[in-house]
């Protein structure tokens, strides 16, 4: 099953038959994604079902219909289990940022932390979860973010990327986490329930 947000509502494109969301159901092989896009942004539907026949086929052709986007990001504990997060367009978001040229992508995560955050001392734990979400750019783009689990003891002053629009960089507590996360995207919830769900 592969689901993709747009505007926070899910496009779920499975082979599986049982629609536990109760979304509407078509097939993907009678589908325009363009008017799907145009739905989920226009009418009064939560999330919209596409059923393949071949899963893996369907899923490229469906990436066939977008500037693909490669991005890497972390969820950062501190030695409080406290997690690391931005403020950016009014959201709490975790931070993340594309990849380039050369990277891989667990470099990519390390350095777009370091760089929205203003911290050090970053060590991946384990790669948590691949997430995405459709955006409009002058086209739309279909943005594949690979999350990872990253530990820091870093104890400076966090400094948050206000060349990029973040003017909150935060360990947030735990206690704290189900309020946030009210104030964030589909995606980062997502991520958030991978974490929680980890068997350490």
């Amino acid at each position: 099953m592969y689901k993709v947000f747009i505007n926070d509502k899910p496009i779920i494109l499975t082979s599986s038959y049982q629609n536990e969301e109760i979304f509407s159901v078509q097939l993907f092989k009678h589908t325009v994604v363009d008017e799907v896009i145009y739905r989920l942004k226009n009418e009064n539907v939560e999330g919209i079902v596409l059923h393949c026949d071949n899963l893996e086929q369907d899923w490229e052709n469906f990436k066939n219909n977008f500037k693909v986007v490669i991005a890497g990001g972390g969820l950062v504990i501190n030695e409080n289990q406290e997690i690391l997060f931005i403020y950016r367009n009014d959201k709490w978001d975790l931070p993340k940022g594309r990849i380039e040229k050369g990277e891989s992508i667990d470099i990519t995560a390390i350095r777009e932390v370091e760089e929205e955050c203003g911290i050090t001392d970053l060590q991946i734990k384990q790669k948590l979860v691949t997430t995405w979400h459709i955006y409009y750019q002058n086209q739309y783009c279909l943005k594949e973010t690979h999350w990872f689990l990253m530990n820091s003891n870093y104890k400076g002053k966090l400094k948050p990327q206000e060349e990029e629009g973040i003017t909150k960089a935060k360990f947030i507590p735990s206690a704290n986490i189900d309020s946030v996360l009210c104030d964030s995207y589909s995606n980062i919830k997502l991520t958030y329930k991978v974490f929680k769900n980890l068997d350490f």
